[in-house]
């Protein structure tokens, strides 16, 4: 079988995880990554085995595919000199800082016949996976994505920090239109960003999302309810389970009766599962799960919940 050569471009926080899991799958062959503060990279270089480089322009003839796992402001640029390169890119949330740098990776995508995948990671939870055939026609949505203050991510605020995962399962499991937003948020901590906020999100198809985002929260919550005719389904993301509360069916004199059940998940590796699939993806040639119309989609709502925030704020 051949191998997928494979880099990591930032190995921070979250990128020495996909360097960790680049290193540990059998489709990879992880062969450098890069960082510019040499000394963080040189001791993942050294506890992984693998080379490490100042400057990613130089793993251009060495890798078939990366993870660009850098400040928001750096993807665009070192996404498209990659695909311009025909190197595939797994390119981390929010995709870009705005729709038109998003709308230009895609093009490049296209234009080299690369794969563009984006790292909404939330799509490969085996607790949102097991409920893929189990939601049908969404009413009402609420989410509460609520964690500790900390300093990485802070180069954007909560909406596009943490709330765009929501963000992107939601639009994913309504498969419907925004038709309007209302929201609001607040920077505590941070200078100017956002720490906390909440929007209403009303669908087309009458689908109507409520969903709180929080970074100074004194505990961490991750979990979603979604309404629908026939059940309504409880998913806690972080303990990777799910509720499900139905309806028996019943004659004209009777009343429905309430059913529970708890589906029997297989706890799994979302960010290892995230990666897999990218390399699926890169060996098949095929459109990710995540593809960059869908990073784009969730950066459009991203970006207009931060502008009405922002407009209010002007307003007062």
């Amino acid at each position: 079988m051949k191998l997928v050569r494979t880099g990591v471009i930032g190995t921070g926080y979250l990128g020495k995880f996909h360097a960790e899991k680049y290193s540990e799958l059998n489709e990879s062959e992880l062969v450098g990554i890069v960082d510019t503060d040499h000394e963080a990279a040189q001791a993942i270089s050294k506890r992984l085995k693998v080379p490490a480089f100042k400057n990613y322009k130089e793993l251009f003839d060495k890798v078939d595919a990366v993870s660009i796992v850098v400040p928001t402001e750096l993807h665009h640029k070192i996404a498209k000199d990659f695909l311009l390169n025909g190197i595939d890119v797994l390119v981390e949330k929010p995709m870009t800082t705005t729709l038109e740098e998003a709308e230009d990776l895609i093009e490049t995508a296209k234009k080299n016949k690369c794969i563009l995948q984006v790292g909404h990671l939330e799509r490969f939870n085996a607790a949102v996976i097991a409920l893929n055939n189990v939601i049908k026609k969404p009413l009402f949505i609420e989410s509460h994505r609520l964690a500790p203050f900390k300093d990485r991510g802070t180069d954007v605020d909560v909406i596009l920090d943490i709330m765009i995962h929501d963000i992107d399962i939601i639009l994913n499991i309504v498969g419907s239109p925004v038709k309007s937003i209302h929201a609001v948020g607040v920077p505590v901590v941070s200078n100017k960003k956002n720490d906390i906020a909440n929007v209403r999100l009303e669908f087309e198809s009458g689908c109507v999302a409520n969903v709180t985002a929080s970074r100074i929260s004194a505990k961490e919550m991750r979990k979603i309810r979604i309404f629908q005719h026939d059940a309504y389904l409880s998913i806690d993301y972080a303990a990777q389970q799910v509720e499900v509360y139905g309806k028996t069916d019943s004659d004209e004199h009777d009343t429905p009766q309430i059913t529970y059940d708890q589906i029997d998940i297989k706890q799994g590796d979302s960010l290892k599962e995230e990666i897999r699939s990218f390399l699926s993806s890169v060996k098949s040639r095929s459109i990710p799960e995540v593809p960059g119309e869908a990073g784009k989609n969730a950066l459009k709502v991203a970006l207009e919940i931060v502008e009405q925030i922002e407009t209010k704020k002007t307003t007062l």
